[in-house]
Order: structure tokens, then C-alpha cells, then sequence
């Protein structure tokens, strides 16, 4: 039985791989510009907004406490969110960092 299989075989072509290659670099291109080129200049921008933080900034923690930066080391910021009130967050959970035209105005 074998040397018959060995004969149909011989006679079959193989397939064209060309189309699938290139149906698989399309997929590939399309999944790094529609989601990982976009998730890495998001994860690049928060990293330098996190590098300019500075004393005085007000922030938003990734828990949703909105305060004002007092400290700062390598990898906590010190936040104050009330008169006597501060709460020690790794840095990485600083979500977004408010200028003076988006800043939250709380009224006394």
C-alpha cells in the first residue's frame, strides 16, 4: 500500500504558500498599528508626564483621590488631599496630572 501512496504523491503539487504569507504579515501589521504601536505612546507619555511631576502639581490617583504634590522620591509621591491630611502613592498610580486650565476647583 505504501508504494501506491508514494505514487498519488508524486503526481500532487504542493501549495502556494505565497498568499498566506502575506495574509499572515498583513494580520501581524494590522494588530501592531491598531493595538500595540497605540498602547506604547500611550505607556510613553504617561511615563514622562510621571517624570516631570514636580511639588505643587495636582494629581489623580489611580483609586481617584485628586491632591496636591508635597514630596516626591524615585518611586512614591507624597500627596496632600486636605488641610493635615497626606497620603504616601507609588508613582505609577498617578494617573493624570492636572495643568491650571483642567484643574478641579473645589469651592471652601
Amino acid at each position: 500500500m505504501i508504494p501506491i501512496l508514494a505514487i498519488a504523491l508524486q503526481g500532487a503539487q504542493r501549495p502556494n504558500m505565497l498568499p498566506f504569507l502575506i495574509q499572515f504579515v498583513a494580520i501581524i501589521a494590522i494588530f501592531w498599528f491598531l493595538l500595540i504601536r497605540p498602547q506604547r505612546k500611550v505607556a510613553a507619555q504617561h511615563k514622562a508626564t510621571l517624570e516631570a511631576l514636580k511639588k505643587g502639581d495636582e494629581v489623580l490617583t489611580a483609586g481617584g483621590i485628586i491632591g496636591t504634590v508635597v514630596h516626591l522620591t524615585d518611586d512614591r509621591v507624597t500627596i496632600r488631599t486636605d488641610k493635615d491630611t497626606r497620603i504616601v502613592v507609588l508613582r505609577p498610580k498617578i494617573e493624570r496630572v492636572f495643568t491650571p486650565e483642567t484643574a478641579i476647583t473645589t469651592t471652601p
